[in-house]
């Protein structure tokens, strides 16, 4: 889990650095994705025989759950790092795009992840929390900022934009999510559904 952390991680860090530096990392990307994917079945296969072996109890149970949901978050980080970089690949040169959003949301998502794996490995309930407050918070500039860029006069950079906007939002659902997991190793309770 300490390795898929890791790899998360490098993998957000380097795909929204090269989106924003104009730089192509596409197939690093997608070996870290597929490395992190690797590491998932691993995960599954431990916690599988974990269950076999030792036939937990319910708060071990919860643990081991939560082990494979957020090992799957994990791979999630790894896909939507490759995404960016695809978009970067695939629209070529965006230098002339001032992604404002992009930047701002860049420090804030990289905060949120290194902050889901420190509340998972310490069981923090208050960056638990914190994490949903910064999901809020960047659930506000997508919902702010994807339809300024239906007015766009540069297509090119709307697209590009529209499409990193949602990637980055979507990290940070699983990024908060990771914090649902923490609450319910240590409470045994899910938030409600709003």
């Amino acid at each position: 889990m300490e390795k898929m952390g890791s790899l998360s991680v490098q993998s957000i860090n380097s795909a929204l650095d090269s989106y924003l530096e104009g730089k192509n990392v596409r197939s690093e990307a997608q070996k870290l994705a597929q490395e992190i994917l690797g590491l998932y079945d691993e995960v599954g296969d431990l916690t599988f025989d974990m269950i076999l072996r030792y036939q937990p109890v319910a708060s071990d149970f919860r643990l081991i759950r939560s082990c494979i949901e957020v090992s799957y978050g994990f791979t999630r980080f790894g896909r939507y790092a490759y995404d960016i970089t695809a978009v970067r690949d695939m629209f070529g040169d965006l230098s002339e795009c001032k992604n404002q959003v992009i930047y701002t949301l860049s420090g804030e998502i990289k905060q949120m992840i290194s902050n889901a794996i420190q509340c998972f490995a310490t069981l923090d309930l208050e960056k638990a929390k914190q994490l949903k407050t910064d999901e809020d918070l960047v659930d506000r500039y997508y919902n702010k900022h994807l339809p300024m860029l239906i007015n766009s006069d540069n297509v090119k950079c709307a697209l590009a934009d529209a499409l990193v906007l949602r990637y980055l939002e979507r990290i940070a659902d699983h990024a908060a999510f990771m914090g649902e997991s923490v609450n319910y190793i240590v409470t045994g309770q899910r938030p409600s559904v709003r």
